[in-house]
């Protein structure tokens, strides 16, 4: 008798989580049902995140080399929207937001080609400082999607 109606308490226990799990997989509001995985967001605006090192007394010759070289660099690609420039005083920092019109455009751009620019970039800011190395050091790069 007593073996029975711990089965049937079991079985109850069963019943209430199979029960539960059904309304909870029915849900179609469900945060993690709906969301999209980074790649299906492949034609849906994106905000390119960059962070570098970037010392008070160098400033000038960043600003104008991002000028001088990737902004007009930026300016001609497929997909390029604009970009903001932003500095810490405090901790010496830079922030560059860049917005596409899609990931897929912004990915397609050839590696080797920002490579090519980035050299020029850099070449360019050590013939204004006359020193031999870059003295502006990545410290974080990333990828924002736009909020609804």
């Amino acid at each position: 008798m007593k073996l029975n109606l711990n089965l049937k308490k079991q079985f109850q226990r069963f019943c209430l989580v199979l029960i539960c799990s059904v309304v909870l997989i029915s849900q179609s509001d469900i945060p993690n049902l709906k969301a999209l995985t980074m790649d299906n967001n492949q034609g849906e605006m994106i905000t390119e995140e960059l962070r570098l090192r970037v010392p008070g007394d160098v400033k000038a010759a960043w600003l104008k080399a991002e000028k001088e070289i990737w902004e007009p660099w930026l300016s001609s690609q497929n997909g390029f929207l604009g970009r903001q420039l932003f500095w810490d005083k405090e901790k010496e920092e830079a922030l560059i937001l860049v917005n596409w019109k899609s990931k897929k455009l912004w990915k397609s751009i050839p590696m080797s080609e920002v490579n090519e620019v980035q050299q020029k970039f850099e070449d360019n800011v050590k013939a204004a400082l006359n020193v031999r190395d870059n003295p502006f050091e990545l410290i974080y790069e990333g990828e924002l999607d736009k909020q609804r």
